[in-house]
């Protein structure tokens, strides 16, 4: 989905990422649902899990080592702003000053973020995600996508755990990850040292925190909700392992400004993963092509020889794809 925040044993053997115990909630704070707990590294300060008052009890303010979030204007690393414990005003950018805070279920990393007059009207296709349609999404919504070829969720996470073997141990971010269908199997699997759910959409990003909150089955100590724009990650420069963008690319306004972000925050040798409909494969009838020509209008649905072109012109190398019908899972590597 498109454009449109982790102290458990498995992350300590990176030695780089240190994690918090829940702070504690203001009396006077009008911020109740519980936050599941962000993801940092080293040496700046960052929010850490935010949950319910009667969760917490006696337990101590804790702050968290890290400089994964960066600043979508500058790109600079954030610092924790304001004393330890939750603060909503939580984040400022050392460069340009900018703040960042909590907002609802989620930690907000747009450049839009905090404006007061400015309003920024959306794409057609990011209003396309209602709270109607974030809710019906999981509850058949996807489920028509098999029509289109889509072999389903457990198969497409299967073949996606398979391209990002090699970024094992290491931290994903599962861009436009809508309600949250891949980001809460990323988790769930124990591979990640953690796993960062990103979306544009504040629907989106709701109906991602409602399933987490419901899945008994699923640690919140590894998963992270962020909102932020695919075009403008909030991440330095080579900090990720891996990035999964499912059923995306065809919403992004600007795949080609995507792209490059993507390729900007992988590491040397991380791993991008996406899954889309095709325009057409090499199998359509050529009388049927002019039928499915883009339009500004409509989705950006692409052909397999333009991801390609895409991804190989943003950098990336090791393409590869599988296609079935008009879908298409494709991956490609940083060097």
């Amino acid at each position: 989905m498109a454009t449109s925040v982790l102290s458990p044993p498995f992350f300590h053997p990176l030695h780089q990422l240190q994690f918090s115990k829940c702070p504690r909630l203001s009396s006077k704070s009008h911020f109740r649902p519980r936050l599941l707990r962000s993801i940092s590294q080293r040496t700046i300060r960052a929010i850490s899990a935010v949950a319910a008052e009667s969760e917490l009890g006696t337990q101590q303010d804790h702050a968290i080592e890290a400089d994964i979030f960066a600043c979508p204007v500058c790109y600079e690393p954030l610092i924790r702003k304001g004393p330890s414990g939750l603060n909503l005003s939580g984040f400022m950018c050392k460069r340009c000053k900018k703040t960042y805070s909590s907002k609802d279920r989620y930690l907000d990393l747009t450049v839009t973020a905090g404006l007061r007059d400015y309003t920024e009207i959306q794409p057609a296709r990011t209003e396309l995600f209602s709270p109607l349609v974030s809710f019906l999404y999981e509850r058949g919504w996807r489920q028509n996508f098999r029509q289109s070829g889509f072999p389903g969720p457990d198969e497409e996470f299967k073949m996606a755990q398979e391209y990002f073997e090699s970024a094992e141990g290491g931290l994903l971010v599962d861009v436009s990850c809508g309600s949250g269908l891949f980001s809460r199997k990323f988790a769930k699997s124990g591979t990640y040292s953690g796993v960062i759910a990103l979306d544009f959409s504040e629907n989106m990003l709701r109906q991602c925190y409602d399933f987490i909150e419901k899945d008994d089955t699923l640690s919140t100590n590894n998963i992270a909700l962020v909102r932020a724009d695919v075009s403008r990650l909030p991440f330095s420069s080579g900090s990720v392992d891996a990035v999964h963008a499912g059923a995306a690319l065809h919403c992004w306004p600007s795949p080609s400004n995507a792209v490059a972000e993507i390729t900007r925050t992988l590491k040397n040798g991380g791993v991008f993963v996406g899954s889309t409909f095709l325009r057409y494969s090499s199998k359509t009838p050529w009388f049927l092509r002019p039928f499915r020509e883009r339009t500004p209008q409509g989705y950006g649905y692409l052909t397999e020889e333009e991801i390609k072109d895409l991804c190989t012109s943003c950098g990336l190398t090791n393409y590869s794809s599988k296609i079935q019908q008009a879908f298409i899972m494709f991956t490609a590597q940083k060097p």
